[in-house]
């Protein structure tokens, strides 16, 4: 495949795997007894490695190290971060005001690596990130 397939299945999947996590919040806070069914809990990891390894194959198709290029590096903090807080967030054994607060923090931390990867700059869309 070429660079501009597997770009349009990375886009894809972040497509899919955004909303999919935001149901996902929305539908734990609520309760909602499909979150125990085994679709919703395999499709987020099908679409998610999907996800990835079409961001791993972007990388190396453009010769990218993120340890030269500092916005795939700002991408890969942000995904770490973006991880950390989701687990928090969809995990009912945290108290709901630290679970909704990860929840904020996860779609937060989302929005910023979309922007990091729309400007390639590090600091994305926020203005609060310059330097």
């Amino acid at each position: 495949m070429d660079y501009s397939t597997i770009k349009l299945i990375h886009q894809s999947a972040v497509a899919l795997s955004l909303p999919g996590f935001f149901a996902r919040g929305t539908a734990s806070f609520a309760g909602a007894a499909w979150l125990q069914h085994r679709m919703a809990k395999t499709l987020p990891q099908v679409v998610d490695t999907v996800l990835l390894v079409a961001a791993v194959t972007l990388a190396w198709l453009a010769r990218l190290n993120p340890a030269e290029v500092p916005w795939l590096l700002a991408k890969l903090i942000g995904l770490v971060m973006y991880i950390a807080l989701g687990v928090v967030a969809l995990k009912p054994t945290y108290g709901p005001a630290t679970r909704a607060l990860a929840f904020a923090g996860a779609l937060a931390t989302a929005a910023w690596i979309v922007s990091v990867a729309i400007t390639k700059t590090p600091r994305g869309l926020f203005p609060l990130m310059t330097g």
